[in-house]
């Protein structure tokens, strides 16, 4: 039996602790920020159509103030147009250097669904 701890000391817990100080720092500030009153929109305008014309950075017709998001909205399309083609991308079979098609059967031509699968079709 060993007295010693079984406790790894050294470089590797610095994330650790790196995080746990983050975590520190968010912690104050959430607990010691106050955000006052809630404010809400005005009686009797629509929040939906005044966000999709933020959204689409149209000033003129917005009937409550607000930034717009255009470029944000454009970036997120873009991240979602690049993570879906790469998804694809990643996707393709190889077999012998060559791309397997995934709706392609291995199955005979004569053999079909439509024939009830019987070899020669309906006799």
């Amino acid at each position: 039996m060993s007295n010693k701890s079984d406790i790894r000391l050294g470089k590797h817990l610095l994330p650790g602790l790196g995080a746990v100080a983050l975590f520190a720092v968010f912690a104050m500030t959430f607990l010691n920020s106050s955000f006052g009153e809630a404010q809400g929109f005005p009686g009797g305008q629509s929040i939906t159509e005044n966000l999709g014309l933020a959204m689409f950075d149209l000033a003129s017709l917005q009937t409550i103030e607000a930034e717009g998001f255009l470029v944000a909205f454009l970036v997120v399309a873009i991240a979602l147009d690049a993570a879906l083609e790469g998804s694809i991308m990643l996707a393709k079979r190889e077999e012998e250097g060559e791309v397997v098609n995934p709706l392609r059967s291995e199955a005979d031509d004569e053999t079909t669904a439509a024939d009830g699968g019987r070899p020669g079709g309906d006799d």
